[in-house]
């Protein structure tokens, strides 16, 4: 099994955005800027904790987002938060956390994230925002 830690505000999958390409003038499409960075961080991480070569076979995934506690929360939420009696149900969407995890880990942790037969996500609330990964070989 493999557990580590992406510290910092997550991020989700932006909505891919298209551009004219300045050469040929076709239309390019492409990752938003923060989505694009939050990916490149996610490799860095995953990196430390990669495999000899990266995972055969069916994977099960866990995900656990933590967001930051807002502070135009009222203080009775903001304990609830603290105390997981209080989950957030705004967007972004969970599947648009996992993306940029999934992302960020093809070719170093796994071969490829086709290989994720299994996902559970979560968000929380936390005074420390963090994404918190398990990665599991089934077979």
């Amino acid at each position: 099994m493999i557990r580590f830690t992406i510290d910092g505000e997550p991020v989700a999958q932006g909505r891919p955005r298209a551009g004219k390409d300045k050469n040929t003038g076709r239309t390019r499409v492409y990752d938003p800027a923060k989505s694009k960075d939050f990916k490149q961080y996610v490799k860095l991480v995953a990196s430390q904790h990669k495999p000899i070569k990266p995972l055969e076979g069916e994977i099960n995934l866990v995900v656990k987002v933590f967001k930051s506690i807002p502070k135009s929360m009222a203080k009775y939420k903001q304990e609830m938060a603290r105390d997981g009696e209080l989950r957030p149900i705004t967007k972004p969407d969970v599947d648009n956390y996992v993306k940029g995890v999934k992302d960020g880990m093809n070719g170093i942790i796994w071969r490829d994230d086709s290989q994720v037969v299994s996902l559970t996500v979560g968000k929380w609330y936390s005074d420390n925002p963090r994404v918190e990964v398990e990665v599991k070989v089934i077979s």
